[in-house]
């Protein structure tokens, strides 16, 4: 079910927008000042926002300016409910951030037909952040793959190495020291690499083979090699 917060400092307005939507299917979130407005919108995350423009102490044109700049909020889109309906108003609100704009008194017609406009933008943006979701998680996968299969090997190699070193009558503890060197250089690229991956906010991606991506991390490849030793 839909979800759409209706926002207007009028409880009557309010009443009669839930009411019809609510005959539609929707399930409706109430407020009825812009400050609750905000507190709404971030903590139900509706699919849709119905915003009065003309409310006290905080209008709806800064409720929708505030909701556009945040980044949980900002793919919300905003239908401004206003008898403002000017060329002037509507510029305004569309330079605000507004996805369209419903004059009141509003019809039941064209309230519908632009809720579920709106409701479109919004479903096509969420189908849009999962598939990229989904590509980053892949993205993510390969490049750590990649990138700590060649320090994973060394430790493998090096571990291999010192256990056939203490199996000698006369083991070398300069080898086995060597062998340890080089598996804290690998614990230290595998720990470099889950850092920077988990400090990406917004990822960045390059072709690795065919059409499969990776995530480009800041740091370059260490080259660290080791060879066993019988």
């Amino acid at each position: 079910m839909k979800k759409i917060l209706v926002v207007d400092d009028l409880p009557e307005n309010v009443f009669m927008l839930q009411d019809r939507l609510e005959n539609e299917g929707y399930e409706i979130i109430t407020a009825y000042d812009g400050k609750a407005a905000v507190e709404k919108a971030l903590s139900e995350l509706p699919d849709l926002v119905l915003l009065d423009v003309m409310m006290p102490e905080m209008s709806g044109i800064e409720v929708l300016k505030f909701l556009t700049a945040e980044p949980t909020t900002s793919h919300i889109p905003v239908i401004l409910v206003t008898a403002k309906s000017s060329a002037e108003d509507t510029k305004i609100g569309l330079e605000a951030g507004a996805f369209d704009y419903i004059k009141k008194p509003f019809n039941r017609v064209e309230l519908i037909a632009r809720v579920k406009s709106a409701l479109k933008l919004s479903e096509a943006h969420k189908l849009l952040l999962e598939a990229e979701q989904k590509n980053t998680f892949a993205a993510t996968v390969v490049t750590t793959n990649h990138k700590i299969k060649q320090p994973l090997t060394l430790i493998s190699l090096s571990t291999a190495a010192i256990k056939r070193e203490l199996k000698k009558p006369d083991l070398s503890i300069d080898a086995i020291l060597k062998r340890l060197t080089y598996i804290e250089t690998a614990i230290k690229e595998i720990t470099d690499v889950l850092n920077n991956l988990n400090s990406i906010k917004k990822p960045i991606f390059s072709d690795y083979i065919k059409n499969i991506k990776m995530v480009e991390l800041d740091t370059s490849d260490s080259e660290s090699s080791a060879k066993s030793s019988d």
